[in-house]
């Protein structure tokens, strides 16, 4: 199915210079945010507790805060909507350290008279915990960055894996800019959320790769920026139809999944909208300002051929026991 029949090749390098002053600018952006609002690590990273509260009717937020304000447990903790006015979260920065006391109890009893509510969900986390799991998010991220790179460059050639890191840590960049903006609880649904967007992007880039290596070997064109506009322009089908059926899920679990799995969406939504938008405006514009030479490379792949074809001249000749 080709939802675009291209008769010439569509002049993406041409768009290049643009498009690569606009990921500048959303990445320093983005870090900015990281340096100056930081991200809003949830319970999973720093530890802490949360007790989610159902109510009949709409939930008296303003009643609740009186009630637990008098109690040191809860002392700085918060208490916000949970996608629906009857719903309620309580956030308290520190986790019961005690066995014997059960902290959805204590919310209860000091609830008691505010309406007819039900606990539905206690999570607790330590604080080393926490930092454990932080840690070894980034290690996850870290070591998948560097599977990736050892990949494409084992798979292509070292500028093909150059370029296809930078367009990931461009596409990560943003989608953490994008989680600090709107002040998202950072928990390790989001980290999946972002292990899923690498492995999004990585596809998408590995297949426009793959075209343009076809490209190279294939035509006798030897205009780098010729080759990619066609290799893009020939994948463009494919790419559209990829990422509008993963957008139209990833909406619907947007707006329609709960608040439980609000922040996973959002990730997802901006991740597959940038890796999109970078496998075809950032990751291919790499290959050229790393100096890719499409003489040359055609040049060792003529010789790795002539040496295997040399490798399988000598077995056969000790087959036959010329050797």
């Amino acid at each position: 199915m080709e939802l675009f029949k291209a008769t010439r090749s569509l002049p993406f390098m041409g768009k290049s210079k643009i498009a690569i002053v606009i990921s500048i600018m959303m990445v320093l952006g983005s870090y900015a945010l990281l340096f100056t609002k930081g991200m809003n690590f949830g319970i999973d990273f720093v530890g802490g507790t949360i007790v989610q509260v159902k109510y009949e009717g709409s939930a008296p937020i303003d009643e609740m805060r009186k009630r637990l304000s008098g109690n040191a447990l809860f002392e700085g903790s918060s208490i916000n909507e949970f996608g629906s006015p009857d719903e309620v979260v309580i956030r308290l920065k520190n986790s019961s350290e005690s066995v014997t006391q059960d902290i959805g109890d204590t919310v209860r009893e000091k609830l008691a008279g505010t309406g007819k509510f039900e606990i539905r969900r206690v999570d607790i986390v330590g604080a080393k915990v926490g930092s454990e799991l932080r840690e070894k998010g980034i290690m996850a991220l870290t070591l998948a960055v560097l599977g990736i790179l050892i990949y494409v460059a084992f798979r292509f050639e070292w500028r093909f894996a150059v370029a296809s890191v930078l367009a990931l840590v461009h596409d990560i960049s943003i989608a953490m800019g994008a989680i600090a903006l709107v002040g998202l609880d950072v928990n390790l649904d989001v980290l999946a959320a972002l292990l899923t967007v690498l492995g999004y992007s990585i596809n998408d880039t590995i297949i426009v790769f793959d075209r343009i290596r076809e490209g190279i070997t294939d035509s006798k064109e030897t205009n780098l920026e010729a080759i990619i506009d066609e290799s893009i322009t020939k994948t463009l089908s494919r790419t559209t139809l990829t990422s509008l059926t993963t957008l139209f899920v990833v909406i619907i679990l947007f707006a329609f999944g709960g608040e439980i799995i609000h922040a996973f969406a959002f990730t997802l939504l901006v991740g597959i909208g940038i890796g999109t938008y970078s496998s075809i405006f950032v990751a291919s514009p790499i290959l050229k300002w790393f100096g890719f030479d499409v003489k040359n490379y055609r040049a060792k792949l003529s010789q790795k051929a002539a040496r295997e074809a040399e490798k399988e001249r000598l077995r056969a000749q000790f087959e036959q026991g010329i050797v």
